[in-house]
């Protein structure tokens, strides 16, 4: 999701919330996170992934029966890599661009031809690889959240209720070819390596005439900037879609730790809906926190979406957003973890696992032991993504 680089698909999650950080930017069960470095970094030049035994594969027969949107998730990341740009990402240690390509073609046959998930599991197991991340611990521990794309009122031009703005790419950001920002492009023509904070952009009105659209909530509009992307409902009752652009250089920093520091809310309280209620009730609270966060999103029109980082759509729960420094692109993925139900009275953890395809970044999506779901667009989305947070595995498969 761009972080998403998509409508971003805007991590909801803890990412918002704790940072472990989303996309990038995510949310949880909603406790907060296990008191692990599902950050911590990876040795320099070392990748997340390493080939396991075949005695310590997963039952891949626990996808047979959750396959709603994979073809079409997998056929987006065949585009994706049709593109000669996707090329240059690759070899990925041992595994070729054509390794990649022939991976998600064996894999549409083997979903044809298997009948049960014995079948699945056996088609996979002789045909494929395995490679699993090694996680926050060397261990396969990986943390996975949730993210969505958000629907909220707003307007193309300022009224009424309606005036936080976001903005569109400025002229000045200077950015490199992975569109990572280098700093700010001075009328000198010299580049300054520092890009405004969020607070700097926000407090100093610093890009008036950029604005691509305005919400009726500061926090709607913080909530935006941190997932990557939003559907806008106007006022005709049409659909304005915006996606991310860029971002200004600077990192994500969660602002729900510094709220349960100062006692607004509690701790085993943090949720995106907890917070969306807080700013509703304390509106004049909503930059003393937002702005502890220097990290701030722009913003293009983008119908169709939400685009992930490699610019293809991003499928619900057929989504994921990884470290794409350490994690390959495109790929096909295994997920084993806990998502949130809504069966019976309140959301409760049940067993998950799913096959899903590597298509987004998140900026607070760092290092081998954190991974985000992308769960779906709107309230029903935002009530999943706001509750998902749990430690499991992740596994790619890659042809023999």
């Amino acid at each position: 999701m761009r972080r998403l680089g998509v409508v971003v698909a805007f991590t909801v999650g803890l990412g918002v919330l704790w940072g472990c950080p989303k996309p990038k930017e995510t949310l949880e069960a909603f406790k907060p996170p296990p008191a692990k470095d599902y950050g911590k970094p990876l040795p320099p030049g070392a990748l997340a992934l390493r080939k396991i035994d075949p005695r310590d594969y997963p039952d891949f027969g626990r996808g047979f029966e959750n396959r709603a949107g994979l073809e079409q998730a997998i056929r987006h990341s065949l585009a994706y890599l049709a593109k000669p740009s996707s090329h240059k990402y690759f070899p990925y240690g041992d595994i070729t661009h054509e390794r990649a390509v022939k991976s998600l073609e064996r894999f549409l046959d083997v979903l044809a031809a298997a009948r049960s998930p014995e079948e699945l599991n056996r088609a996979v197991r002789e045909q494929f690889e395995v490679y699993q991340s090694v996680g926050c611990d060397d261990m396969g521990t990986v943390y996975f959240t949730g993210y969505y794309c958000p629907i909220f009122e707003g307007r193309k031009q300022k009224e009424g209720p309606f005036r936080y703005p976001l903005y569109s790419l400025p002229p000045d950001l200077v950015k490199d070819e992975e569109g990572q920002a280098l700093g700010r492009r001075l009328p000198d023509g010299r580049i300054e390596p520092r890009y405004p904070t969020r607070r700097e952009i926000e407090q100093g009105r610093l890009l008036d005439g950029l604005e691509i659209a305005y919400l009726k909530s500061a926090f709607e509009a913080y909530v935006v900037t941190v997932q990557g992307s939003a559907k806008l409902r106007l006022a005709d009752g049409s659909i304005f879609e915006v996606g991310y652009a860029g971002n200004n250089g600077h990192n994500y920093t969660p602002i729900a730790m510094a709220m349960v520091n100062d006692g607004v809310i509690r701790r085993d309280e943090v949720s995106l809906q907890t917070l969306l209620r807080y700013f509703r009730e304390h509106p004049e609270q909503t930059y003393h926190y937002c702005w502890k966060n220097d990290r701030y999103v722009f913003f293009r029109e983008a119908p169709g979406g939400p685009y992930g980082s490699l610019n293809v759509p991003v499928t619900p729960f057929r989504s994921l957003a990884t470290d794409k420094q350490v994690f390959p692109r495109a790929c096909l993925a295994f997920v084993t973890a806990n998502l949130p139900t809504t069966s019976g009275t309140s959301p409760t953890q049940a067993p998950y696992a799913t096959f899903a395809l590597d298509q987004d970044t998140g900026g607070a999506i760092r290092a081998a032991g954190r991974c985000d779901i992308f769960m779906g667009v709107g309230p029903s989305a935002e009530a999943i993504a706001g509750r998902t947070g749990s430690e499991g595995a992740l596994y790619y498969l890659f042809a023999r």
